[in-house]
């Protein structure tokens, strides 16, 4: 959420980057693979040229950085070989790509759907590998509807009282916190915040309904979650859900089961710390003794 209010200008204090930089950061995001291809071209371009004006093979390698035996690979094609692909088995959501395309086109675009489709085709994969698919199909559908998007800064939003503005840490906190535990002041805040950034009031919805799946111990419109986080196009948000979409049976459990692992990760936390402020001045009896109940040392 901080991140993405970021967009809105810097207000936090920290001068991590200029609002330009941070613009231009969320919009790499979206067309860092288009740009890979891209480069993949210009380098090929690049050595067939050098090539041409009589190089060797090892002189480009130095001139370029690359090894001399790719360079004397890529010299005998004329466009930049593809890349091989693997061959297709069931764990992978390309191997019913014909299926997914044609419901893809009737109408069917929720992943949750399409994941219950290609299992009952004998699907083996997860449903996170299928949601990477699907997003690329969501972005290039982006692109194609608006290929020339210009990313601009936003406007701040500033607490209509004060005039100060909002920083996107305080913007972050108020979007997680419940309308009936605000203050009076921070009410003002979080209704300037809505009204000033339509982002703002997607997550905050987002923000509640997840809040309200963790407080109800009921994992089963999780699923619902992400794709709803997924569509939003707010990268951050949609880098989080598919983050979630990437464990989802750890999510889950961490969702619906009562035990946690947060003794024992306190517990291994501890340990490390004590080992650490006697590193070179005792063994293992001593972190014996400093770690368990004394009646455990005898």
């Amino acid at each position: 959420i901080e991140e993405q209010m970021n967009l809105h200008g810097r207000a936090t204090g920290r001068a991590l980057l200029f609002d330009a930089d941070n613009v231009t950061a969320a919009g790499s995001l979206l067309k860092s693979r288009l740009a890979h291809r891209t480069s993949r071209e210009e380098i090929f371009a690049t050595i067939h040229t050098l090539r041409n004006q009589g190089l060797t093979c090892s002189e480009i390698g130095r001139r370029t950085g690359f090894p001399r035996r790719s360079i004397a690979k890529w010299l005998q094609f004329e466009t930049p070989p593809d890349r091989r692909r693997a061959a297709l088995k069931p764990t992978s959501p390309w191997y019913f790509e014909e299926v997914l395309s044609q419901s893809w086109k009737d109408g069917i675009r929720t992943g949750r759907a399409l994941f219950r489709l290609i299992r009952d085709c004998g699907y083996e994969g997860s449903q996170s590998h299928l949601q990477r698919l699907l997003a690329g199909w969501r972005r290039a559908e982006q692109q194609a509807k608006a290929p020339a998007v210009e990313h601009k800064i936003l406007e701040p939003v500033r607490d209509p009282e004060t005039g100060h503005v909002i920083s996107p840490v305080i913007a972050a906190a108020l979007c997680i916190k419940p309308r009936g535990k605000l203050t009076p002041d921070q009410a003002r805040k979080v209704d300037a915040l809505k009204t000033g950034s339509p982002a703002f009031a997607t997550m905050r919805c987002l923000a509640m309904r997840f809040n309200g799946i963790l407080r109800g111990r009921e994992a089963d419109p999780l699923p619902a979650w992400t794709d709803d986080a997924i569509e939003t196009d707010l990268a951050p948000i949609v880098r989080f859900a598919r983050t979630l979409n990437r464990d989802f049976d750890a999510v889950k459990n961490a969702i619906e089961m009562p035990w946690s692992n947060g003794q024992a990760e306190g517990q291994i936390n501890r340990l490390k710390t004590l080992k650490r402020a006697m590193y070179g001045r005792a063994g293992p009896e001593l972190l014996r003794a400093r770690m368990l109940p004394f009646r455990h040392t005898d």
